[in-house]
């Protein structure tokens, strides 16, 4: 007989016997019903209002007919989702694991798993309906964004020629600013809104204090994907669709805010160790950049990267592109860059072209005329900030697009070797992350992907809604056409600035330690290069410490107790002395010192001491001029004057002491010939 089951989420039927008991019915109803449903709490009632509900478990043991159920009778459910999934993640980060059961994909009984080759890995997240609860009491944000949070961001004006008042008035004319301000930001020729100048613009249009009404987060993702979990009732994604769970007609326009607006380099050196390898192999380079995010005052509540290490990744280098090996050691990398006060910020990779006119000019590639970025480099850079989400309090679902930018270096229009610094835009990310798009032969043409598969089959994990971008045609009016199959990539990128500080001030100031991933270069970290870094500056290993290549080798040694590396990481960016010398008085370091003595390796000696009464001479200097001075007095050589300097004593000393058994060339006898 067929049984009508009205719920939360919709109808449902279900076919069963008269015979079967009220457990069977639950394990059929469980199937139909979403992941996030507690079994425990399902109750069923003949009456709407519920008046005489019973809970399931409570009646699993008696027959349907026990109870007097017909063909065709229509039994009202009611049950409460899982707690752990009301509130997300306290930071917005995804968690660990993702339910993948479905009700329709099943033959035999057995889970059919469709075949998916997503990008990136897709987030816990289930459809744009399961937001955050309060995500502004849950969600921990980084301290910078907490600090511009406080600030107003106005821009302050003088006193204009147009006012009539006093100096304490103010009027039009000398109110300060909002800090979207277009006219503003026009006269300063900046080109995007910094993203809290962005959020200050939003959110005056979405929630208004003044009315008493609720808080609404005002920012709010893109979202390309069907939604799980449907409320009509129908078959999951691909059995079935309709217009709730279906994502809506998409519109490409030029993203105006950007996530960061400025990328500073610590050094320029830090730049030029890395072009280096290009000057010695004439292959590309890629590299992760490592630093922290600090306010920049140039652009009102503006945020900009300071990349303070370059990690250079396992790669195979080649002269029109890289090939990325698997980055085995990223979470160890990463726990020294935190250990440090530093965090994954962005990559670095070079497209550098010698111009062969041997003073050092490059081909210029970028350029209007052909792209700046290309939509293979796009896709990547997708794939990279989709990896590591910006947690914000200001969205529902507490995550909001990327910090992380790219850096490329290339030529300029003068053949200069010259840096430039994107981030892709949040659409772009969505897209990439729901297979939408993919890279063309074209690099400024992206080609929007196909709902069929090479062999011809429907694809059962991509659903492509309708893709438009709008732009100014030839008669100068602003028009919508289809993305499909290609669209120009510029509308999936925005441009930040870059520079260095004019008093550089880097982290790690004694670049000593040969950099990872260079064996093809002739370069290896071993243990004589840790030797050899610590006898810098003659024997000063307080200053050689300061090196981001050398912590990551002694990290991966494993000597050093979490606490000593901890303070191995303080003393080489603060440079304090005090955590120098308790660092080398800790046995960890000390087992260092004996491992590179064991190997052979030597270590550096310290400095003497001079004495007062030597006039800056060291004692052992003295010793060793005087065993030399009797050497020479027991060898019949009269001694040198004590008034003398130490040079010419010594050279005496050698001249004197020639060995009597050496051959001698006679001038003299040797003229005729």
């Amino acid at each position: 007989m067929l049984l009508r089951l009205r719920g939360p989420d919709g109808m449902i039927r279900i076919n069963v016997e008269k015979n079967d008991t009220f457990a069977e019915l639950g394990r059929q109803l469980m199937a139909h019903l979403p992941p996030t449903v507690d079994p425990n709490s399902i109750s069923m009632s003949p009456d709407p209002q519920a008046r005489d509900s019973k809970k399931l478990r409570d009646i699993a043991k008696f027959k349907l007919s026990q109870i007097g159920l017909n063909h065709g009778d229509l039994i009202f459910i009611n049950y409460q989702h899982q707690s752990n999934a009301a509130n997300g993640h306290t930071n917005g980060a995804p968690t660990s694991s993702t339910s993948i059961s479905s009700s329709t994909n099943r033959l035999n009984g057995k889970p059919i798993l469709p075949t998916e080759d997503l990008p990136v890995d897709p987030p816990p997240l289930a459809s744009p309906s399961q937001v955050i609860k309060n995500p502004w009491e849950v969600v921990k944000q980084s301290a910078l964004d907490d600090r511009l949070d406080k600030q107003d961001g106005k821009i302050p004006r003088g006193r204009d020629r147009m006012c009539k008042h006093g100096p304490k008035g103010m009027c039009d004319y000398c109110m300060p600013l909002d800090p979207f301000n277009p006219q503003y930001l026009a006269d300063k020729k900046i080109k995007y809104l910094s993203f809290h100048s962005y959020l200050r613009k939003i959110n005056s249009a979405t929630n208004k204090p003044e009315l008493g009404s609720s808080f609404i987060p005002p920012l709010k993702e893109p979202y390309f994907r069907v939604k799980r979990d449907c409320p009509s009732g129908h078959p999951q994604w691909p059995e079935g669709i309709c217009t709730k769970c279906q994502p809506s007609a998409i519109t490409l326009q030029p993203q105006t805010f950007r996530m960061v607006d400025h990328v500073e380099f610590a050094s320029f050196e830090l730049v030029n160790s890395f072009i280096d390898t290009w000057r010695r192999t004439g292959a590309q380079r890629i590299g992760y950049l490592y630093g922290r995010y600090a306010e920049y005052t140039e652009v009102p509540l503006g945020v900009k990267a300071i990349v303070e290490a370059v990690y250079e990744l396992p790669q195979v280098d080649e002269v029109d592109g890289v090939s990325l090996n698997p980055f085995e050691q990223e979470a160890a990398v990463n726990d020294v860059a935190r250990l440090c006060g530093l965090e994954q910020v962005g990559v670095i990779f070079t497209d550098l072209l010698d111009a062969g006119t041997g003073d050092g000019k490059v081909i210029c590639k970028r350029h209007a005329d052909s792209y700046y970025l290309s939509s293979l480099e796009t896709c990547f850079s997708a794939r990279l900030q989709a990896q590591h989400p910006k947690p914000t309090k200001w969205s529902d679902t507490g995550r909001f697009g990327s910090n992380f930018v790219t850096c490329i270096i290339s030529g300029d229009e003068t053949g200069q070797i010259a840096i430039s610094s994107y981030q892709v835009s949040n659409d772009a990310v969505e897209m990439v992350r729901a297979d939408l798009i993919e890279p063309s032969a074209d690099p400024n043409v992206m080609l929007v992907r196909e709902e069929e598969e090479d062999d011809g089959t429907t694809s059962r994990t991509r659903y492509i809604p309708e893709v438009f971008f709008r732009k100014i045609n030839e008669y100068g009016a602003n028009v919508q056409e289809n993305a499909k199959p290609s669209f120009p990539v510029e509308y999936l990128f925005v441009t930040l600035t870059h520079g260095f500080p004019a008093q550089p001030k880097p982290l790690f100031n004694t670049p000593n330690f040969p950099i990872e991933n260079r064996e093809v270069m002739g370069e290896s970290q071993q243990l004589k290069s840790v030797a050899k870094a610590l006898d810098t500056s003659g024997g000063n290993k307080i200053g050689s410490l300061s090196d981001f290549h050398l912590l990551n080798f002694i990290h991966r040694m494993g000597v050093l107790s979490k606490e000593e590396e901890a303070l191995l990481c303080r003393a080489a960016t603060t440079h304090d002395l005090a955590d120098t010398y308790q660092l080398f008085s800790m046995p960890g370091w000390q087992t260092l010192e004996a491992i590179l003595q064991e190997t052979g390796e030597k270590l550096p000696k310290k400095r003497p001491r001079p004495t007062s009464g030597d006039g800056g001479r060291a004692d052992g200097g003295a010793s060793s001029v005087s065993s030399s001075s009797a050497a020479a007095a027991a060898a019949g050589v009269a001694p040198t004057r004590s008034a003398e300097p130490l040079t010419k004593r010594l050279a005496a000393v050698r001249l004197n002491e020639r060995n009597p058994n050496r051959p001698v060339f006679d001038r003299a006898k040797f003229e005729e010939v």
